[in-house]
């Protein structure tokens, strides 16, 4: 029996399959089955009930998911506290909505490249409901999006938050928001939710809301003269300076942008703990 053997078989009871298990331990199916078989024989115990479509465990294998737990736990400890954290390898699974690829993302990334030159990284830009999606699927090792993950099984530290500020096309002049659209994030956000309510009150059915998942393109639209938006001053920087864009005032205002690092507390990773302190240092420091 080997610890690889134990790994392979916590990932495919964790994740209820062979085939994902595979795409998690960047193995071959064939040679994650071969493990398992291979681990059943030494035990001479079946592990797992083969049905078409459900993999379950039996009994012994029920028992032997405490021990794996265990054993991982342990393993995490000493990469945490005693391996040189350069020496790590494997492949990191990111996910970051639009808002924070557009702040201190990057610096984030040089930092954890510095910290795990050997780990590869995968990166996802999405909105935040995906990224929970991936997080809960365990597509993603980590995700910066709206949160919380209100899951007991995902563990969230909040990030510094974004203000919202409301822009218009330099050229357009006063505006009414009962005569042009404003343009939001995604239908299935807080944000949308809280500005269709807000201009509901004021406005009534005369309002007139768009939505996109890109943020970059909502503030181009706005550019154009096509529409008005909130939208966190980061994102608009660009065509501030470019004199494209200016800020105004609507009479109200809605909530800041509450961010998340967020992840599966189970089973712990030293990449992704360590990775969490340091997205947190690099967020507080870019608002700073």
């Amino acid at each position: 029996m080997t610890f690889e053997q134990i790994r392979t078989f916590l990932w495919v009871a964790r994740l209820g399959g062979f085939r994902k298990a595979s795409d998690r331990l960047n193995l071959s199916q064939p040679a994650i089955s071969n493990r398992i078989a291979t681990l059943e024989d030494e035990l001479r115990v079946q592990l797992f009930e083969r049905g078409p479509g459900v993999l379950t465990l039996t009994r012994h294998g029920q028992h032997l998911l405490g021990y794996a737990e265990q054993l991982l736990f342990v393993e995490e400890e000493i990469k945490h506290r005693v391996a040189d954290p350069s020496e790590t390898a494997g492949l990191f699974r990111i996910g970051a909505s639009e808002t924070i690829a557009q702040a201190w993302l990057p610096e984030f990334l040089q930092a954890f490249a510095a910290r795990f030159p050997r780990v590869n990284v995968d990166l996802t830009v999405d909105i935040s409901v995906n990224l929970r999606a991936g997080i809960l699927d365990r597509g993603l090792d980590l995700a910066f999006l709206m949160g919380p993950v209100s899951e007991p099984s995902v563990k969230n530290l909040t990030l510094p938050q974004f203000d919202l500020h409301w822009y218009r096309a330099a050229d357009l002049g006063d505006v009414d928001l009962a005569d042009i659209p404003v343009i939001s994030y995604s239908a299935n956000t807080r944000p949308h939710r809280e500005l269709t309510s807000e201009l509901r009150r004021l406005i009534g059915p005369k309002m007139r809301v768009f939505t996109s998942a890109s943020l970059s393109a909502s503030l181009r639209m706005i550019a154009a003269g096509i529409a008005v938006g909130p939208y966190p001053r980061v994102l608009a920087k660009d065509l501030l300076a470019q004199g494209r864009l200016v800020e105004f005032d609507p009479g109200f205002t809605l909530s800041p942008l509450v961010f998340t690092a967020s992840h599966l507390a189970e089973p712990r990773s030293a990449v992704v703990e360590t990775s969490t302190e340091i997205a947190c240092e690099v967020a507080r420091s870019w608002h700073v």
